[in-house]
């Protein structure tokens, strides 16, 4: 089998990655306002192209949000909506971003997320040092693309100005892990911060596991 190219540049998820999200917040902050139980609502909630239109920037919160109250019948104002869609966001994940602030002094990181602006708006309002882990954050929103789109993926790599071959992407999800690969990009499906840890071993940018005493 050949070679493994080697890793010049590292690519990251933020979402369910570098950042914890629960979307069982959202659903149980919506229930307050709707006829519909968490349980309900959180069966009626698809990831739709009305869904995927907004993550492009393709429609704005107003549009979006008045599909949400219709959808899931919520007799709630902008605000509160607004208040539920945020709740997804539980905090930073230290483990992950001490790793990437470790690489990073060997390889660039970059970040490539899913969000709407009103996402986007709140997690870089948040937390403050996963915008400072990165050379650059690609979003969906600015770019008018979304993961898993072939083209989202090579207006990145792009970017970033390295064979995709050589970049090495981090995602929780499989879709995006097989957006990836059909752009021809390295990439590992993270499930925990081992699968993150694990691969930046492999590709030789932290030291081997200990073994431990004999």
């Amino acid at each position: 089998m050949p070679a493994t190219p080697p890793i010049q540049a590292l690519l990251f998820d933020l979402g369910g990655v570098v950042i914890d999200i629960d979307f069982e917040r959202v659903f149980a902050h919506w229930a307050q306002f709707s006829a519909f139980s968490a349980a309900e609502i959180r069966a009626r909630c698809v990831f739709d192209e009305t869904y995927h239109r907004y993550e492009r920037g393709e429609t704005d919160d107003a549009a979006f949000f008045d599909y949400l109250r219709r959808l899931l019948a919520l007799d709630a104002d902008d605000a509160q909506i607004l208040a539920g869609w945020n709740a997804v966001f539980v905090g930073q994940n230290g483990a992950v971003l001490d790793l990437i602030a470790t690489v990073s002094t060997q390889r660039p990181s970059f970040a490539f997320t899913n969000t709407s602006a009103s996402h986007q708006a709140a997690w870089s309002h948040a937390y403050p040092d996963v915008v400072g882990a990165f050379r650059r954050i690609f979003s969906s929103t600015e770019m008018g693309m979304r993961k898993p789109e072939l083209d989202a993926f090579r207006h990145v790599v792009d970017a970033i100005g390295v064979d995709p071959g050589r970049i090495l992407f981090f995602d929780d999800m499989p879709s995006n892990i097989d957006g990836a690969r059909a752009a021809g990009l390295q990439a590992v499906q993270v499930q925990g911060n081992d699968d993150v840890r694990a691969g930046l071993r492999a590709a030789g940018l932290l030291p081997p596991a200990s073994s431990g005493p004999a």
